[in-house]
């Protein structure tokens, strides 16, 4: 599940649409990653949900979800999201449209470490990231969360029940929200070199939650 409903109000156009290289929008490539590891695609949208299905090369391969009120914060697209994509799955991926560099190995090890927790969590170097694979039991703690609360906050709540896998993908942590961190973005793009390749058993796993 894509999370590309905020306003993009810094960004000035929909980070959805944006140029990630190779002819492909930042939908676009993260469509193609989850899609390459055997992933149904949703994409939660709001009020540009007619110019990003228009735009983006990958739309016939994607569900768009709309989010009638995204002013309610990530939380809302992620419970519209959910209420499309989980029927029938064992588990949910969710990742904010604006962290499109995400490596297929990164997502391929994360399946591969999705056992007996109810979360994965991406780990570069002590850091959370995303995509973030979650049980679909767990649907119901996003569906019905205590007022005012945030995603990381249930997440945070559930830290015993999480996985925390490191993977050599620093691309887990990229947050593109203004022409400054998209042009940085570009730069490091154009000289990221992939990390080692992960292990068959899905990389180290962390026993300490990072910070």
């Amino acid at each position: 599940m894509i999370l590309a409903a905020g306003c993009s109000s810094r960004m000035g156009t929909p980070k959805a649409l944006l140029d990630a290289g190779g002819g492909e929008t930042f939908l676009d490539r993260l469509a193609g990653v989850f899609l390459d590891c055997g992933c149904a695609v949703y994409a939660v949208v709001a009020g540009q949900a007619e110019e990003v299905a228009s735009s983006a090369r990958r739309a016939p391969e994607i569900v768009f979800v709309l989010n009638p009120d995204p002013s309610r914060g990530q939380i809302s697209s992620l419970q519209c999201g959910l209420r499309a994509a989980a029927h029938g799955a064992a588990g949910v991926f969710f990742t904010p449209v604006d962290a499109p560099g995400v490596q297929r190995e990164t997502v391929h090890a994360l399946q591969q470490a999705f056992g007996e927790t109810d979360y994965v969590v991406p780990v570069f170097q002590g850091r959370r990231g995303h995509p973030v694979l979650m049980r679909v039991a767990c649907v119901a703690e996003f569906l019905n969360p205590p007022a005012g609360a945030t995603a990381r906050d249930l997440l945070q709540a559930r830290r015993a029940a999480t996985r925390f896998l490191e993977v050599p993908d620093s691309a887990i942590l990229d947050d593109i929200d203004d022409p400054d961190s998209y042009a940085h973005w570009r730069k490091q793009a154009s000289h990221r070199t992939p990390g080692p390749q992960q292990r068959a058993d899905g990389g180290v796993l962390r026993e300490e939650p990072p910070r």
